[in-house]
């Protein structure tokens, strides 16, 4: 027992010691953890920390990748964009751009748009310099402008619903002058204007009228007719009277406005038309659109990979010195000159690897060009927005297939799809290759389409060929047999010459197939291979009313009977004379062969009778 109870103490004794080791080991890592948060959150804003001081906490870090490194980065990045943002003016906005080009815009995008929102909430009237100063960033940086604009809607959603005017106001005059730097859509403004005219109250005609005389100039040269619906909309809100006398007279004043052409609310100062109009990237967004998202992770520092980290830093002073046109130095150093070399090599072939495999560009080319179509009131003005996307050669067929989806989706033909067609093609001649490889497309899926759809894309080629907008090669490839076709390319072709025959008349058609250059593309059309098909286009012709264009088949096949039934009289002839001849050698043959029969019969005789007179002499001896 004495022994056993010892033993029991000893153990105890250990665990005791064990556990404050534990507990004061406890101790440290958390002292640790606390020290590390109180510094983290120190450095990130909640405790003002000197310049000189984080400037020699960042020389202190050995590792430039660390997690600490990139927050303190971070931090300087945040203060120098909102320092240069809120110090920007009509005088210095061209060191202010220089300036933001050297810093990270990239990887604190979303800090410069919280920045610029800020801003502009906070000093309104400048808002016609913080626009110019996105103009430019958007003309290098697409993405940037891109996030300020759904930012700037979203904001505008949230004030309209909460009737907050100030903030409705001053989010709808940012949006004007978006759109009259061309940085988004004319289409943003029409579409604000008529939620804002939509239900009728004073402070939305007073926010409406205020929105109008910044864009309206803008408006009047993007898109008049829609400007002009607009301002209809206000002179019907006038007549009917219901609303106050004030909110009439600012109406009145809008109309004034408009009659001195917008001369004090101009679309662009000239100080600040910064960006040329073939350089600048206009955005297409829908102001209703739930799938806009704010991204607002990227106001907030999150730590990379240190490779990544160290990488993205490199590419991004490539893209600063390009931007800023910087030669890069030679330095006496050729060990770093041939790191950032391999780095940018390296980055290139990243850049090679990565392939969107989802289309997603493909599928926002086809939402914008729809929506350019869908929205434009004159087909001029769709053809010169068409002309202003951002469309990459090879995309040119995406607008040539939406072109024809377009009209044969209307109940009825629609002129307004084919003029744009006409237009594209005379403009450029890379249309007129894809429109003219479209028609085979489309003739040889014809079966797939219903009746309507049928006749509206016949009319939509018909056109083309009588404006001379494709070439009539494009029947090169159509052959009328039974074999080769099919009941719906047969109606296809009949629209397409009925509408041929009613807009030129038969006989200018009838001249357009005899054109002696033309007529190796009609081979097909009238074939002269076979009598059978020849008698088949004839009788299709003459089905759908314009036998008349089947003249020459006719005389072909006329000429084609007539050698055939002369060929054939001509070996009835011979085979007579065969005949003949043969009936001539048979009865001369059977002359010989009597003649020779009397002969042998006469010999026969002599022989008889010298044997007879041989038996009488013998009988008298």
């Amino acid at each position: 027992m004495p022994s056993g109870s010892k033993k029991d103490k000893k153990d105890k004794k250990e665990e005791a010691e064990k556990e404050n080791v534990k507990a004061e080991e406890d101790i440290e890592s958390y002292k640790k953890r606390k020290i590390a948060d109180l510094e983290n959150l120190g450095r990130s804003g909640g405790v003002y920390v000197p310049p000189f001081k984080l400037a020699r906490m960042q020389k202190e870090i050995e590792d430039k990748t660390s997690a600490e490194y990139q927050r303190q980065t971070w931090e300087a990045l945040r203060k120098s964009i909102n320092g240069l943002v809120n110090k920007v003016n009509v005088g210095n906005i061209k060191n202010i751009v220089e300036e933001l080009f050297q810093e990270n815009l990239v990887r604190g995008r979303g800090l410069l748009v919280r920045a610029l929102i800020r801003a502009q909430m906070a000093s309104p009237g400048f808002t016609h310099v913080f626009a110019a100063l996105l103009a430019v960033i958007n003309s290098k940086l697409p993405e940037v402008g891109d996030l300020l604009i759904r930012r700037v809607i979203l904001q505008f959603r949230r004030a309209y619903k909460r009737n907050d005017k100030i903030v409705t106001t001053a989010a709808i005059k940012f949006m004007a002058h978006l759109v009259n730097q061309k940085i988004v859509s004319e289409l943003l403004a029409l579409h604000v204007s008529t939620l804002l005219l939509e239900r009728v109250t004073e402070d939305s005609i007073e926010v409406c009228v205020s929105f109008l005389q910044e864009v309206g100039q803008a408006l009047e040269d993007l898109s008049k007719a829609g400007c002009q619906a607009i301002f209809e909309r206000f002179r019907t809100i006038l007549h009917e009277g219901e609303i106050d006398k004030r909110v009439q007279y600012v109406i009145e004043g809008l109309f004034e406005t408009r009659r001195k052409k917008f001369s004090d609310h101009p679309q662009v100062l000239e100080e600040l038309d910064l960006v040329e109009d073939e350089e600048q990237i206009t955005h297409e967004v829908d102001l209703l659109d739930d799938t806009i998202k704010g991204e607002e992770t990227l106001n907030i520092f999150k730590a990379i990979p240190p490779e990544n980290y160290a990488a993205d830093e490199a590419k991004w002073k490539l893209i600063s010195s390009e931007i800023l046109g910087l030669e890069q130095d030679d330095g006496s150093d050729s060990s770093d000159d041939s790191d950032e070399e391999a780095d940018a090599a390296a980055d290139r072939r990243a850049q090679e690897k990565i392939l969107d495999f989802t289309e997603q560009d493909l599928v926002n080319l086809r939402r914008q060009i729809y929506l350019v179509i869908m929205s434009s009131v004159h087909y001029e003005e769709c053809v010169h927005k068409i002309l202003k996307l951002n469309i990459t050669e090879g995309q040119e067929k995406e607008v040539c297939t939406m072109l024809i989806d377009c009209c044969a989706m209307e109940k009825m033909f629609n002129r307004f799809f084919v003029l744009q067609a006409e237009r594209l093609c005379r403009l450029n001649p890379v249309y007129q290759d894809n429109f003219t490889e479209s028609f085979g497309v489309q003739f040889n899926t014809v079966h797939r389409l219903e009746t309507n759809k049928l006749r509206n894309i016949g009319k939509f080629f018909a056109h083309l060929l009588y404006t001379d907008a494709i070439p009539w090669s494009i029947w090169a490839q159509v052959k009328i047999t039974e074999e080769t076709t099919t009941s719906s390319s047969r109606i296809f072709i009949k629209v397409v010459f009925q509408e041929l025959s009613e807009q030129w008349g038969i006989k200018k058609l009838v001249d357009r197939l005899r054109e002696d250059e033309l007529k190796p593309f009609f081979v097909g059309l009238f074939p002269k291979d076979h009598p059978k098909n020849v008698r088949f286009a004839i009788n299709y012709f003459t089905a759908i009313g314009l036998g008349v264009l089947t003249e020459d088949l006719r005389t072909f096949l006329e000429q084609a009977n007539a050698q055939a039934a002369a060929d054939a009289q001509k070996a009835a002839e011979e085979r007579a004379m065969d005949e003949a001849s043969g009936s001539s050698s048979s009865s001369s043959d059977s002359s010989d062969s009597s003649d020779s029969d009397s002969d042998d019969s006469d010999d026969s005789d002599d022989s008889n009778d010298s044997s007879s007179d041989d038996s009488s002499s013998d009988s008298s001896d």
